[in-house]
């Protein structure tokens, strides 16, 4: 017979299994985001360099605020995953409140603030003057109010991750995208008798597309709120604190305030994380053009893997919140497998990265300065994605377990060291700015360090009974 855990299904096994099976749907929803991307700026890039510069700030200020909106949209993942890992029929309509004023309360400050404060916002990407400055301002003119559907939809997508559906999202994310895809040329470019509109059209193809997306989402959403209410009540032993039902208001403040709890620092991380990507781009750009555009290359093609790993952190989040209360030692088998999973991926892409650099770098640029440098970088960037592999993977642990905000501190304790290091040690003439590569690897290899030292603490590999047990039988 085997271990209770693997009775319980939460051997190493069956946990990588349902692991896959929730983190594939996950990696498909960003990687289709990923490809409209691509696709939307392989359209705009017909109207001149200055509309791709618009779009890219943009784009890369979109990045930045997803981080905000990831306060409800992984808080309420995690607090609905634990509230029906305790009991399938369980009321999640507090959870869902708690959803909806976040959103309220988020989307008119950064809507509105946004909205009114365009130029200034476009003018801190674009210095304040020239053809990517007007650009900018056009698409966010745009863009700022359609940044309602946008967090709706991340906030949608969490209820529906916490019930355990990954797929839904998935799909919905594959609609929108494919809808941008087919609205920006027409409304970019004119059809029908209607004007083109320029980059305004692809912020308005980008607008549209999710809205569709999002009203087909909250259909599903009904269906589903509905299925969990007529689950049928399963009887358990309720704990201390929940042996009265407390009121709507109650109920919502209480799910508000666990939200928060586990969305503030995941929110956190995410922004920290992006901020620490911004610092280096001002190192890297004291070195030159090459070194840059290598950066940027670089930064790309590791997304089809980085992504992935983020995939598996959502999916140890829920599992390990849906599952941990009921099964001892769970947070550690979670763990160990998640880490098992992102390990394989990291050293598979960095494989590809070392045996298939070249032709990778010469998609992007035929430039033989950018070609050398990036070789250089995607050999310390093998090493980096190992690293990222066990902090990512094992911050899902934290996020399911209760500990987000360690998550949190591991990363800002990174960024002090990355940051000094990356200006330290490009200093060196030795290095030049192959120290800031180093200091990628350095830096995050530091917080694997910690993560994994935080997971062996928190997370034992047997419940301390059974310890005790076995201690007692020697």
């Amino acid at each position: 017979m085997g271990s209770a855990s693997e009775q319980s299904g939460a051997g190493p096994g069956p946990v990588r299994r349902r692991l896959l099976g929730l983190a594939a749907p996950v990696y498909l929803e960003l990687l289709s985001g990923v490809v409209a991307g691509i696709v939307d700026t392989l359209w705009v890039s017909r109207l001149g360099v200055a509309a791709v510069g618009a779009v890219a700030v943009a784009t890369t200020l979109e990045n930045v605020l997803l981080g905000v909106i990831l306060l409800a949209n992984i808080g309420t993942t995690v607090v609905l995953a634990e509230r029906l890992g305790r009991d399938p029929s369980a009321h999640v309509l507090p959870v869902v409140r708690a959803a909806g004023v976040l959103w309220l309360v988020i989307t008119p400050v950064v809507a509105v603030g946004g909205l009114l404060g365009r130029e200034r916002i476009a003018a801190l990407f674009t210095g304040g003057n020239g053809e990517v400055f007007r650009l900018t301002v056009e698409f966010l003119a745009v863009s700022f109010p359609g940044i309602a559907v946008f967090f709706a939809q991340n906030v949608v997508d969490g209820v529906f991750k916490g019930a355990g559906d990954t797929r839904t999202p998935m799909r919905t994310a594959m609609l929108a995208n494919s809808l941008i895809l087919l609205l920006d040329p027409l409304l970019i470019y004119g059809f029908a008798g209607l004007p083109p509109l320029g980059v305004q059209g692809a912020a308005l193809g980008t607008v549209l597309g999710r809205a569709v997306a999002f009203t087909v989402s909250v259909l599903l959403l009904r269906r589903l709120l509905r299925g969990l209410r007529q689950a049928p009540r399963t009887p358990h032993v309720p704990s201390p604190s929940t042996t009265s039902r407390p009121g709507p208001l109650n109920g919502t403040r209480a799910a508000l305030r666990r939200v928060l709890a586990v969305g503030l620092p995941a929110s956190g991380d995410f922004i920290l994380r992006m901020g620490i990507a911004v610092a280096l781009v001002g190192v890297v750009a004291r070195f030159g053009e090459a070194p840059l555009a290598a950066y940027g290359i670089g930064t790309k093609v590791i997304l089809f893997a980085t992504m992935a790993f983020y995939a598996v952190r959502q999916a140890a989040s829920i599992l390990l919140a849906r599952t941990g209360s009921a099964v001892p030692g769970a947070g550690a088998v979670i763990g160990r497998q998640a880490l098992l999973i992102a390990s394989v991926l990291a050293v598979g892409a960095g494989t590809a990265l070392l045996l298939g650099g070249g032709p990778l770098l010469r998609a992007f640029s035929s430039d033989p300065e950018v070609i050398g440098e990036g070789r250089v970088l995607l050999r310390f960037l093998a090493l980096y994605l190992v690293a990222l592999a066990g902090v990512v993977s094992l911050g899902g642990v934290f996020m399911g377990g209760g500990l987000a905000g360690a998550m949190f501190r591991i990363t800002l304790s990174g960024a002090a060291v990355q940051i000094p290091l990356a200006y330290g040690l490009s200093a060196l003439p030795v290095l030049g700015v192959r120290g800031v590569w180093l200091s990628m690897v350095l830096g995050t290899a530091s917080q694997y360090a910690l993560s994994f030292s935080l997971f062996r603490r928190h997370f034992p590999g047997a419940p301390e009974p059974a310890r005790r047990t076995r201690a007692r039988a020697r």
